[in-house]
């Protein structure tokens, strides 16, 4: 499966990209998680929140969309 991750703030230093495509053979978030922690090492000491398609999902959640984002902590007032 073809997907778009896109990466923000932090994770986006982090990755140093503001999004990239991939192929993704696996059903979770959680699974296509740990494909992103063996690229980006330093993604496994970050608070993050993943979105699926614009609505956030939990890493038990099956991968049916093809856009996933990763969303550092919002910063509120």
């Amino acid at each position: 499966m073809h997907i778009t991750i896109k990466y923000f703030g932090q994770i986006a230093e982090i990755t140093q990209k503001g999004e990239e495509s991939l192929e993704f053979s696996g059903a979770l978030i959680s699974e296509l998680m740990e494909q992103l922690y063996e690229k980006y090492v330093p993604l496994k000491d970050k608070d993050f929140k993943v979105a699926q398609n614009q609505e956030l999902v939990p890493l038990e959640t099956q991968v049916s969309g093809n856009e996933i984002a990763l969303l550092p902590p919002f910063a509120g007032g």
